[in-house]
This record gives structure tokens, sequence and C-alpha cells, in this order.
């Protein structure tokens, strides 16, 4: 397309709109002659413009950014005024575009709201005629939709097939040799083009030389509307209230903003066919509207062979969904496209009053996965309709994560989705789904989020999101906007599948960063666990990078330097995780896959003592490259698969083998003691090495309470929160035992929490028999460690009362007893057993501790039964610790 020389500027300019209708009555022409015009009104059948549907309603924004080009630009639009001297007083800024013809000359078109209608001020200069009775004439019509048919003005120019015909009109010339004249028209008649050509012809002859643009097409410009700025993307409002529509399509021939005044009719009322050279800069297309007139709601058509990939153009019909809307309504009955269309409305405003994000540092935090409509959409959360399942519901039930002791929240993909694809496919990226809203609506969504995160902080709760930016909804996403774009070729590395996203390509990179961006500044968002990672490392045509552009720029943007950024490599496509070796640049985090493998494999008996130890000490096999443990995010369950419970209750399916499960002697659900009780100490031994072991923890939803899928892997399977579940047995020992352990993670934060790895001479290991562990025999299901704290003198006092003790853990998968020898603790102190976890519920775990008799002189013994857990701390009467809370039984 044309583009302008680097001295030529676009500008900010004013624009006056009402709204679209026909109208019966005749435009005028001026002839415009030494300074003064002089009004000829012909009451002929001029064409009119009657959109080929209805006539819409429609707002617009306003830019004040500047646009340079380079030297190849035949079209300017600048800021100036056009008065005359009677009528100065009502004009206003006007638009003005110059164009060359194909013989040379140049074309200057103003157009300016002059009182209640819009006047077009055509200009031709240093255009070589044939002879000196030449006669230049102006060829024009009015389109809105489609830019090959012409509309009527009027319902008595019709012709027999209801298509508008070109109406001539005649120059002046000028006593500087231009040709001039000004068309106007009603206000109500616009928006519209004015597509014209000029026309010379000698003396009397009607026939005559046709004259188009050097692009040899009709000349074109907006009348009523505003040609806007390609920058930012989206919708965006001006201080005046007018709006700037701006979407991307390298591919697209054609883009058609619709607007619509009623959310309930399948058809635009009002569609304007952007003009490929003065409504598009690049590949951006866009335009500006003011704000006077009803439209509500708007949407785009893309035209074009090449907008979609293995498709013919049969859905250009579609309404696709602004990529940049910042709030969506909901669907159109009979769209074909996403069913969404971006509101015409600005966000509304929030008082977030003094919150402040909590900062907390990485290895402080214990996250708490959720589905935000699950966690309270149960009856037994004893909400309200409108309130359960929403994010007003998850803030009713803060209190929940504050009797585990969580500080922070990781919550499931909550972007827009289809049901039918679930929230791990999004079709949106800058709104909450509007299901989450108590209202239902995008608003309500966008308001109840932001009082949830702000109340989560008033608790010292931080706030994460899931976010999937590697795949969208299998339709009604991003395609049809310029599929070769946004979507990789099928079959282009590991995926066949249609929705994958071409991450690292520049304008989905935009898309991307402006999204995470938007979350942090307008939703005080603390970070964002990116899942199916390994995607993002891929190139434009599916290779490796060892250097992913995406990925290093979210690791250096300065908007996002504070937050939390979380690389999580399961693929939502295959529900499986896939190993990759992530490029961190020391900022990014891992959800560590190796931790919950090997501590199932070694809870079911067939692990080595080598791959527990290197989970127990924070992952150094991949954390150990300038990162720490404070990078490893650890889970032993999660919101996909099996949950903790049927961890311990299915196995005995090819569809389990991956999963790493043990049934613990029956599969599925039983009244065998022995195997229940099996299964209790089980669930009890993958929370406490959760909780136990360097890095940061991550509960899932339900585990809490023992919830089950019935041994289901798909996601669709896992149930809403029983808020019941909290008040049996099993659920109050859990809560207990999950609350005691955070906050043992934080009394004891020099060993638990750390963010760098612990030293050599801070660790002893041992195995069974007081010898050393046998690393790498399979065999061998038993291994101990004792934690030395570092003995830091108090320089008032330094009695051994006010130094931090030893912690000594010991696990026994075997199924057989185990006697443990404790090292010999400090004079005047003794080692206390605070978990056990093949004790009876409430003994089996204890905040103050409960002694160790000694067996021999300066040691004590311990017999631990098998598939159990334990931990010891050595401590003097006079260190006891007060409860956080009571142990209820």
């Amino acid at each position: 397309m044309a583009t302008l020389p680097p001295s030529l500027a676009i500008r900010p300019c004013c624009l006056i709109c009402g709204a679209s209708q026909s109208s019966k009555s005749s435009p005028a022409y001026h002839y415009i002659c030494r300074n003064q015009i002089r009004y000829g009104i012909e009451n002929t059948d001029l064409e009119r413009k009657l959109i080929c549907g209805e006539v819409a309603k429609t707002s617009y924004r306003h830019l004040n950014s500047k646009v340079y080009a380079t030297s190849r630009v035949f079209i300017e639009e600048t800021e100036q005024r056009v008065t005359t001297i009677t009528e100065a007083e009502d004009m206003l800024k006007s638009l003005t575009y110059l164009f060359w013809t194909e013989i040379g000359g140049q074309v200057k078109v103003s157009v300016r709201k002059k009182n209640v209608k819009y006047a077009v001020y055509v200009e031709v200069s240093s255009l070589q005629l044939h002879g000196s009775d030449d006669r230049l004439l102006l060829s024009w019509g009015i389109y809105r939709d489609d830019s090959s048919c012409f509309i009527h003005l009027d319902a008595q120019s019709s012709t027999p097939d209801g298509r508008a015909t070109t109406r001539e009109t005649p120059f002046i010339q000028n006593t500087k040799g231009r040709f001039v004249l000004e068309l106007d028209f009603e206000e109500k008649q616009i928006p519209f083009y004015l597509s014209f050509l000029l026309k010379s012809s000698l003396g009397s002859d009607p026939s005559g030389s046709e004259i188009r643009s050097h692009r040899k097409t009709n000349f074109c410009v907006p009348v009523g509307f505003g040609s806007g700025y390609p920058a930012p993307l989206g919708l965006t409002f001006s201080p005046d209230g007018s709006m700037n529509f701006s979407i991307f399509s390298r591919n697209a021939e054609s883009v058609v903003l619709c607007l619509y005044d009623d959310m309930t009719t399948d058809e635009p009322t009002l569609e304007l066919d952007l003009d490929p050279y003065t409504n598009r800069s690049g590949d951006v297309w866009h335009a500006s509207l003011e704000s006077a007139w009803t439209s509500v709601s708007y949407g785009y058509r893309c035209k074009g062979a090449l907008t979609q990939r293995n498709k013919v153009d049969t859905d250009a019909g579609e309404i696709l969904l602004d990529p940049y809307a910042k709030i969506i309504g909901n669907s159109i009955p009979g769209n074909r496209g996403s069913g969404y269309l971006g509101r015409l409305c600005k966000e509304p405003a929030f008082d977030w009053g003094d919150d402040v994000h909590p900062n907390l540092p990485m290895e402080k935090l214990a996250v708490y996965r959720l589905n935000v409509r699950h966690f309270t959409e149960h009856k037994s959360s004893q909400l309200p309709k409108d309130v359960a399942g929403t994010f007003s519901g998850l803030t009713e039930k803060l209190q929940h994560f504050k009797d585990l002791s969580m500080n922070a929240v990781l919550l499931e993909p909550i972007f827009s989705f289809h049901e039918q694809n679930g929230p791990y496919f999004p079709c949106h990226f800058f709104s909450p789904t509007n299901q989450y809203g108590p209202s239902g609506d995008s608003i309500s969504a966008i308001n109840s989020m932001k009082e949830m995160v702000k109340k989560l902080h008033a608790n010292g709760i931080e706030v994460l999101l899931e976010v999937a930016f590697t795949h969208t909804a299998v339709g009604g996403a991003l395609q049809g906007i310029d599929d070769l774009s946004y979507y990789y070729s099928n079959g282009v590395g590991d995926s066949e599948a249609t929705n994958s996203l071409n991450c690292n390509y520049p304008i989905v990179q935009q898309l991307i960063l402006d999204s995470l961006r938007y979350w942090v500044t307008e939703f005080h968002v603390d970070g964002f666990c990116f899942i199916n990672a390994s995607s993002l490392m891929r190139g434009f045509h599916g290779e490796h990078l060892s250097r992913p552009p995406l990925v290093e720029a979210i690791a250096f943007d300065p908007f996002l330097s504070k937050i939390k950024i979380i690389a999580d490599c399961w693929d939502p496509h295959d529900m499986l995780p896939k190993e990759a070796h992530f490029p961190h640049w020391k900022k990014w985090a891992e959800i560590n896959t190796k931790f919950c493998n090997d501590v199932r494999n070694f809870w079911r008996g067939e692990g080595l003592l080598s791959s527990l130890a290197t989970r127990l000490c924070g992952s150094g096999d991949t954390f150990s490259d300038g990162r720490g443990p404070a990078f490893s995010f650890n889970f032993t369950a999660r919101s996909f698969g099996l949950t903790l419970v049927d961890l311990v209750s299915f196995s005995n399916t090819d569809a389990l083998a991956s999963h790493l499960s043990w049934n613990c002697g029956e599969e599925g659900p039983t009244d065998n003691t022995a195997v229940l009780e099996m299964r209790l100490k089980q669930i009890r031994n993958f929370l406490f090495v959760l909780y136990i072991s360097l890095g940061v923890p991550i509960l899932n939803m339900g585990d809490e309470c023992g919830q089950s899928s019935g041994g289901s892997l798909a996601y669709a399977d896992r149930q809403p929160f029983d808020w019941n579940a909290l008040r049996t047995g099993f659920g109050i020992q859990t809560t207990q035992f999950i609350s005691f352990l955070n906050s043992l993670r934080m009394r004891r934060s020099d060993l638990l929490q750390k963010r760098s790895f612990l030293k050599e001479e801070n660790i002893d290991w041992h195995g069974n028999d007081q010898s050393p562990p046998r690393w790498e025999d399979p065999s061998c299901k038993f291994l101990a460690v004792t934690l030395k704290a570092d003995k830091v003198e108090c320089p008032l006092n330094s009695e051994s009362s006010h130094l931090r003790g030893d912690l000594f853990i010991a696990f026994n998968a075997a199924d057989h007893l185990e006697s443990v020898i404790l090292p010999e603790p400090p004079e005047g102190m003794s080692w206390r057993r605070l978990v056990d976890t093949a004790l009876p519920f409430p003994g089996f775990f204890s905040i103050n501790g409960e002694p160790i008799p000694e067996q021999m002189e300066g040691l004590a013994a311990y017999e631990m039964k098998s598939h159990s857990s334990a931990l010891f701390e050595v401590g003097s009467p006079s260190n006891q610790t007060t409860p956080p809370f009571k142990i209820q039984s």
C-alpha cells in the first residue's frame, strides 16, 4: 500500500458524526471561485446510500499519536482549518487527504463538519488536460459495507435492479488554475465512503477519459468518521469520547467493521468496509468514530482466502471478536464465529484504595491451586446462586486459605473460553470469562475479580494465574482474522492441531506481552504460570529455539519484572508433561514434574533413594544453574490426572501406568480396614514430603478433604468442591495437618524455606541399620536425613535454648518396620517427635513434640512402621512453641 514520506505525519483531528440514516434531501454542490462560494442546489435524483441491510449506530475513539512512514506516500491526513469569510465561526477542524492521479496531478479532499452538515471539498491541481475547452467532472458514489455496491441517498433514485448509479458533478476552475467543488451531506446520512474518479470531456461531448488514482483505483475518503490510528491495537478512547478501532490482519483483502445497537440481533446495524488505502497502515486496519451514536457492541469481518488455512473463503460472513477487546458481550445468536462481540464502553472505574502487591519472596510461598467455578458452585458452599461459582464466591471463602495457612492462590485459566473446549483452550486473552461474574456479564466479572484480588492482598495472599497462550479454542478464537500469522500450519513441529499459536511470531508475541501487562496493571495479579511452556520454545516454522524471543522478553519486560513467572510444560492436548530444558535467565521458575514422579515412585516402592534425596533438597539437577530451590514449584497431584485420594486408590488400568499410582492392595472404593489405613498413611506421606522438601509446595483443590474423580483422568470429570467434606474426620485431620506443616515451614524457614541450596556440612544422610544409604539400590526403601541448623550466637544470651535445633527426617517405604537410631543431641537438649504418619489422629503430629526416651546413653531409638514418615526436632523444655491453632480430635 502507499506510505507517507518521513516529513508528513498523521496528526490528531476532531470530527463530529451523527447517526446514519437514509435521507430524501438532495445534496448541494458549491462552486468555489475567487474566494467566494456560490451555492447551486439541484433537485435531481441523486443516488443515496441505503445500506445493504439496516443502518447502524456507532461510537469511536481518537488517539493522540503520530504515524510516520517511508517515502512512497500519496495520502496525508493533516490537521487544518477550512474556513470562509461568512462561515468561519461554524467551521471545525477538518480531515484532509492528498492523492496523486495516474497522470501526475494532485487531488486534495477535505472533509469537515459545518453546522448540521458535512462538507466535502475537492481540489485538483497540476492536472494536464488536452485542451482549454476540456471540462473536468467528478463521477462519484457512496458505499458502506461493500465498496463494489453504491447505495442510495433517497428512495426516488433507485434503478430497476435496486442498485445505485454514480453521479457526475462539474468542477469550476479558479484563478489559480485549480479545479474545485464542494459537496454537502446531511448529518443523518453519515457515515459512508465517498468513492469517485475524475472525467475530462471536450465541450459538449459527454464521453471522455477517466482519471483514477496512482493505484489505478477510485479515489476513496471516509465521511462522518476518521481514518483512525494503527496504535494501540484494539478499541481505545480519547478524552473527548471518540473511539479508535485498530486490528491486525496482514493477509486480509478487506476488513469490515460491524456495529450493533442491539445485542440480541443476528445482523449488525451498520457495516463499514474499511478502505485499504485510507484505513490501513502496514498490516493494521483502523478507523475512528465519535461517541454520539447508540451502538453498543462491535466485531469484524475479515475477507480473503489467505485469512484462513486450508479453507475457501466461505466463512467471510463470520463476525470476529477483536483480539484486544477488554469488555466482552454475550454471544450472538446464529453467528458462526466466536459468538462474542466487543462492548463499546470504557472499562469500569475501580477504587483500589491502598492495595499493594504482597511481593512475597518465592521461597515463602504456600500455593493453593483451584478452579474458580468448582470452588464454590456446590450447594454445600451455602452461597447465593448469583455468588456461587464466581470470583465473589471465592472471596467469601477466603477464611479457608487462612485455615490452611496458604499465602498464594493459583487460579486455573480464567480467560473467556467455550464450554466444549474447557478453560485450558481460551478464545480471548484480555478479559475474565463472563460466567465468573455474579451477573454473568463482563463488567461484573471484571469488578468482582478486582475486588477479590484486593481482599486477598489485604490478607497477605498473592494471586497467580494459569495462562494458556500456546493454544486457543478449536474455533471462535483468533481464527479467521489472519490464520497464517497467528497460527502454525497443520503438521508444523510436534503438533497436528489447527489451534496452535505461533507464539514467537512478532504480532503474537506482542499480543501475549500486551495481555500479561494488562493483567498486571489493571487486575494487580502477582504472577503467571504458563501452561504448555515447552511450546513457547518453538520458532516460526516449529523449530526448537534455545533462546526463544518471547520467553526472553517476558523475563526482562519492565512491567513484569516484579511478578512471579512459572513455566509448566504440561500439554493440554495429550494431557501429559513434556520434558524440556527451559531457558530461564534466572527469572523463570518451573512446575517440577520430576518431583511428582520421583515421590510417587518412592512411595509405591519402586524409586531410588538418590532420586528422593534430590527432590528433598530442592532438585539441584534442574535448579542449580543459577536459580535455586525456590524456583521449584512442587506438587504430588494437580487439576488434571489423578486426585490425591485417587492416587492411592486406583492403579489397575493401562491408562494409569504413566501416573505412577498404587491402590494399596484393592482397586477403587473398599471397606477393607487394612487397605484404608494404608491409603491414609500414603496420603499423609505425600503431603509430608511435599511440605518438608525445599521448593514451593502446591496443594490442589479438594485434596485436603479427599475428593475423588473415581479414578478418571479426564478434566471434565473433576467434581465441585464439597464443603461438607471438610467436616468429616478425614477433612478435619488433613486440613489441620496441612496447616501444621505450613506453620512448621515458616517456623523452621532456616532449613525448610531456603532460596539457596543447603550446604554439604548442613546435611547428613542415613540408611537403615545406621549404615550409609545405598543410593542406587532399588531394593532399599528407607532413607533418613539430619538437617543441621546453623549455630547463631545471641550477643545477649548464648544459651542453647535460644538456638534452633536440628531436624531428623525419616522415610520408610518398605512393608516392614525399621528401627531408627537418632544422632546424639547437644548437651541439655533432647529429640522430640513432631510427626509420625503411622500414628492415629490426633497424635500423628504435634506442635510441641513428644519426647523420645533414650535407649542408651546419649542415644535415642525409634521404631518406624511400614509405609510411614517421621520428623524429629532437637529442643529443650524451655524452647517450646505455642501452637498457632488447637488440634481437634
